[in-house]
């Protein structure tokens, strides 16, 4: 119990819980009385948001999933600002990051169920990486034009942030390792895994 009181699980513990907020999901059921998780990939992410709700009322739709997109991406953010204001490490801060995306992955208010952890991870990684995220959202901005195929372009922004992080931080400065990256990557690798398999079969739906 001692651990509780030490603030690095404190805000381990905090990041967790801010991260595993499902707010595509409660956007849904406000404003459209709709359950996203019944519809499209079942994920409470921002693209189901839109796959969702676009047929009944597609002004709506997008903008609850840009609403959705936002407040994803800022829930890590968050806490890694107060982080940073009280001086918390490096580690701890990169450990907030990781603990973020599990959360809205595995969300402790949906019996551990959740979304892909794409715009968490954006949002967390930009704060950390902001030059490597730049090259993850070039990246994701052109191939989603091209392909109109939401997976494929997180993937390939992922591939792009994993590669530009090596190149222009060799060592991440404060851990000297690149291993939160693998983590992360990991992490969103596995949630993706569905996706993986319907593009490998050219069943992966677009997002038009």
């Amino acid at each position: 119990m001692d651990a509780l009181f030490n603030i690095n699980v404190q805000f381990y513990i905090l990041s967790y819980l801010v991260g595993g907020i499902p707010f595509g999901l409660l956007l849904a059921k406000k404003f459209a009385d709709f359950d996203i998780r019944n519809a499209g990939s079942g994920s409470i992410g921002a693209t189901n948001v839109l796959r969702a709700i676009k047929e009944t009322n597609p002004t709506l739709a997008k903008k609850l999933a840009i609403a959705t997109l936002l407040l994803d991406a800022l829930k890590g953010v968050l806490i890694l600002i107060v982080g940073t204001l009280i001086g918390l490490s490096e580690a701890t801060l990169w450990a907030i990051s990781i603990f973020a995306i599990l959360g809205h992955c595995y969300s402790p208010y949906l019996k551990f169920e959740g979304g892909k952890g794409v715009a968490t991870a954006a949002g967390v990684l930009f704060f950390m990486l902001p030059l490597e995220m730049l090259v993850a959202l070039i990246t994701w901005f052109v191939v989603g034009k091209i392909f109109k195929i939401s997976s494929l372009s997180s993937l390939l922004a992922l591939v792009a942030f994993m590669l530009s992080s090596f190149i222009i931080h060799p060592e991440i400065e404060g851990i000297k390792t690149h291993a939160p990256l693998i983590i992360i990557a990991i992490i969103i690798i596995y949630k993706h895994i569905p996706n993986i398999i319907r593009l490998v079969k050219n069943e992966e739906a677009k997002v038009i």
